[in-house]
């Protein structure tokens, strides 16, 4: 990765490995969670909806990310975001309950969604626009290998060593990690001095597409592998290979689509997956056969890497660098006042209707997005604002 100058090395490395670790992590959780549930906790579909409703309340609080930013370093952040990660993990080891699991996902979910937008903000103020889609390609692809890395594990390690041992040995090992990164929470290489708190009119269409994309999200992450769990029983160890394929590919497909965001722009990218996602939500909803099921779980998962568009689109329009991960912040709270509300009233038109109202709900989501998309507009090139040592020139 040569997009960061020799003086940027130290905040890349940094993230690299806090990257590495919380995506790990995080697919260790994702990989067991709903096999978990079902079979140790006995948690049925209205719950899972509550477990994943739940889970996202950090991500609502997310705004709250702009003011933290203020008084602590964006690093700093994510280091102890890294160990509460880790924490949450290790205690959902401990459950017995619903009640003890809802509380462990969200210890582990203030880790998930403190994290991610410092992550961004970090990466959009230290790195030129242009380089920006391939960068966040890159970094994708990392996240790619260690949600390889922490499904290979799974794979190999849940029949022997049971989910509880394999949740608290690895939890614990991801905060110990974030426990040596944080005597480097006071890097600045390349940042800002400053930060500010501003939302502006000119980001609505920011705002309203990061809603559609939180429901769009919670659709698939809540009730796509619960789908083939709970209809076609599929085992940990199914769930383990789908995501193992899915990291392989994404470790290429990623950085591909980091290019050609970079080369086609935003508003064609983001259509080209909104109108895909539509078909694929169709499959769901009406298909199956369960090998073409794995197939759109698959695809689905190639398609989230389109996301990053929608953040390199809010690189090229943000006012000042000042104002980046306050909105970030906002935009992630504004996905998950989606991601709250989709999976309860997911869970319940499920028990209701069946298991196609939720994915033909993902159907409307879909055709609305890509209907916003073309409203996407971007300034003309100016020459790039680089910030070293905390001073723009």
């Amino acid at each position: 990765m040569n997009f960061l100058h020799t003086d940027k090395r130290r905040t890349l490395i940094f993230i690299l490995i806090s990257n590495f670790l919380l995506y790990f992590g995080f697919q260790v959780w994702r990989t067991m969670i709903n096999n978990f549930a079902v079979e140790e906790i006995g948690i049925g579909p209205a719950s899972i909806g509550g477990l994943q409703a739940l889970r996202e309340v950090p991500g609502l609080m997310g705004f709250l990310l702009g003011f933290l930013a203020l008084f602590v370093s964006e690093v700093r952040i994510m280091s102890l975001s890294v160990i509460l990660l880790g924490a949450g993990i290790f205690l959902t080891g401990q459950a017995n309950d619903i009640p003890f699991l809802f509380v462990s996902a969200v210890v582990m979910s203030f880790g998930f969604h403190f994290f991610v937008p410092c992550n961004d903000g970090v990466i959009l103020m230290a790195i030129e626009k242009e380089q920006t889609p391939k960068t966040l390609g890159q970094l994708r692809s990392l996240g790619a290998i260690a949600a390889l890395t922490g499904t290979v594990m799974v794979y190999l390690l849940a029949e022997g060593w049971g989910y509880r041992t394999l949740f608290m040995v690895l939890g614990g090992l991801i905060a110990l990690g974030g426990f040596l990164l944080l005597p480097l929470g006071g890097i600045q290489e390349g940042l800002p001095q400053r930060r500010q708190v501003i939302l502006r009119r000119r980001y609505w269409l920011y705002y309203v597409l990061a809603f559609l994309m939180g429901s769009r999200r919670h659709i698939f992450t809540t009730f796509a592998i619960f789908l083939l769990v709970r209809e076609h029983g599929i085992s940990v160890q199914t769930t383990a290979i789908l995501f193992i394929i899915n990291s392989v590919v994404n470790v290429y497909a990623l950085q591909l689509v980091g290019k050609l965001v970079g080369r086609l722009g935003e508003r064609l990218m983001l259509s080209i997956a909104f109108g895909a996602l539509g078909f694929i939500f169709l499959g769901y909803a009406f298909v199956t056969y369960l090998p073409l099921l794995f197939v759109f779980f698959v695809l689905d998962n190639i398609l989230f890497g389109f996301n990053l568009a929608l953040t390199t689109y809010f690189q090229k329009i943000a006012i000042t660098q000042e104002e980046i991960t306050s909105n970030l912040a906002v935009q992630q709270s504004i996905n998950h006042i989606a991601a709250v509300v989709v999976p309860v009233i997911g869970g319940t038109a499920w028990e209701l209707f069946g298991s196609q109202a939720p994915f033909l709900a993902g159907v409307g989501i879909a055709l609305a997005s890509l209907v916003l998309v073309q409203f996407m507009r971007v300034p003309a090139k100016t020459p790039s604002v680089v910030v070293t040592s905390g001073t723009k020139v």
